[in-house]
């Protein structure tokens, strides 16, 4: 897996060069991660509220490709990015879901016509989100740490490569962010 990612990582310097060889090689590679990522988060769902993954690797990956003026750094910078619009993609449907259930001229995600999200998920990615927001207020790393982890499905060593700090920092934060969430969420 190191020679991989490695691979993967010399493949975006090289595509972030202008090679587009590079590229043609990094497609695969990227939807092998992206798929891998979005399998640990839907893994996390509760039986009969299904997202298909197939839709959210897609636009995640439309949206990474077209992405302007990044220079990207590694493997763990590209997924840490994947990790922040997959939590973007994901709440924007929730939040349509919403609106749409409560009758308003809701906008509609056009993501695919399977992505399927209930009320009730969709209640709770919402909630979710509300509350890593006001945990980005508090301590934006914290915040960051939680997006990698849970949205991006980041090992520690890899956001700790992403946020440029130490796998203790990460598990130490890692666990007092997850503790904070519990009790705001425990409230709603």
């Amino acid at each position: 897996m190191d020679a991989q990612k490695h691979e993967l990582t010399q493949l975006l310097i090289d595509w972030n060069n202008g090679d587009q060889s590079a590229f043609d090689r990094l497609m695969p590679l990227i939807d092998e991660e992206l798929r891998r990522l979005a399998h640990r988060y839907m893994s996390r769902e509760r039986e009969g509220h299904t997202l298909q993954t197939t839709a959210l690797v897609n636009e995640a990956f439309v949206r990474l490709v077209n992405r302007k003026n990044v220079n990207w750094q590694n493997r763990a910078h590209f997924f840490g990015i994947a990790a922040q619009l997959m939590r973007t993609i994901l709440v924007d449907h929730a939040r349509s879901h919403a609106c749409a259930k409560r009758g308003g001229g809701a906008f509609k995600l056009e993501l695919d016509d399977a992505l399927v999200v209930s009320q009730e998920k969709a209640s709770e990615v919402i909630a979710l989100d509300d509350v890593l927001k006001e945990l980005a207020r508090l301590d934006p790393q914290q915040s960051r740490i939680v997006e990698l982890r849970f949205f991006g499905g980041l090992t520690v060593e890899e956001t700790a490569e992403v946020l440029h700090l130490s796998p203790a920092t990460i598990k130490r934060e890692w666990s007092t962010a997850k503790a904070w969430l519990y009790h705001e969420l425990s409230k709603r």
